[in-house]
């Protein structure tokens, strides 16, 4: 049995696998960790679900992550998306650990602004290693939007409920982006140093000319190769150079094809497939949308 991955589709079913009482709400959940019991048969056992959840806690608590386990210290806030795999390391005793854990359907944000962007908050996808540091005021600021939610889901529901509990939760997540921002700044010796190790692997694919035998390098190529999630890295790149993964390997393309254009005869076609396009009309259109030119307009003026 433990070899299943058992898949959790509600909030009223996450309720009754893990002993809590009926849910509030029928779409979002804020469990209080202490009062979380975790038995030894629930080691070892996967999981998967259709929620979304946010938690905070106070120390380790032996969670696992698809590869990868955390310790929980204090002032750490860790989200995950549906359908990641997820696993228990160790029981859990009452009032062993304190802190809460938030979980939503993805109807409740659905026909919302935020159902809308949910996908642009990258850090639901952040390896577990990549969480959220907070400090006591920040802890104290996003707590007090946790309050707000819990408030609504304890109280009766009305027209207002849906409205109220997105508004308090997008506010949340919006925080937890300002100070994943703050966090990348903190963390400026060892960010410096990814972008360097970025580029030393961009250039070393080029230079074993494998943008000709495989292709452009992926995000994933460069995330496995930093031991970095692929959002985590773009996320990171972006704060440090202003520019993506994407953008970055797009901007070294053109600039290897500017000089390729002007001291090589051969057809554009020939450059094209060199920088790892199978079909040309794709590369003339990246180099027009980035230079404003042609490829042969490029060589003609230059």
């Amino acid at each position: 049995m433990k070899q299943e991955i058992q898949n959790i589709k509600s909030i009223s079913q996450l309720h009754e696998i893990f002993g809590f009482a009926k849910p509030t709400h029928p779409l979002i959940s804020i469990i209080d960790v202490s009062k979380w019991e975790i038995p030894e048969q629930f080691i070892g056992v996967k999981y998967t679900s259709d929620l979304y959840s946010i938690g905070l806690k106070d120390k380790s608590c032996g969670l696992q992550y698809g590869r990868n386990t955390y310790d929980f210290n204090e002032g750490v806030l860790i989200f995950t998306a549906p359908d990641q795999v997820q696993s228990v390391l160790k029981a859990q005793r009452l009032n062993e650990v304190q802190g809460w854990m938030m979980f939503f359907h993805p109807d409740l944000i659905r026909n919302t602004s935020l159902g809308k962007i949910i996908d642009e908050y990258h850090f639901f996808s952040y390896d577990v290693h990549e969480a959220l540091h907070l400090s006591d005021a920040e802890q104290e600021t996003i707590g007090n939007c946790v309050r707000m939610i819990q408030k609504e889901i304890a109280e009766r529901i009305d027209n207002h409920s849906q409205t109220v509990i997105v508004s308090s939760l997008e506010l949340l997540l919006n925080l937890s982006k300002r100070y994943y921002e703050r966090q990348f700044n903190t963390r400026s010796a060892q960010s410096s140093d990814i972008v360097s190790q970025f580029h030393s692997l961009l250039n070393d694919y080029y230079k074993q000319g494998k943008f000709t035998s495989e292709g452009a390098p992926t995000v994933e190529y460069f995330a496995e190769r930093i031991h970095l999630s692929g959002n985590y890295l773009s996320d990171l790149l972006k704060k440090e150079t202003g520019y993506s993964v994407l953008d970055q390997v797009n901007n070294f393309i053109i600039e290897k094809a500017k000089t390729l254009l002007l001291v090589d005869s051969g057809s554009v076609s020939t450059v094209a497939y060199s920088l790892g396009f199978n079909y040309p009309h794709y590369f003339s259109r990246l180099f027009k949308n980035k230079t404003g030119f042609t490829p042969q307009e490029y060589r003609k003026l230059n």
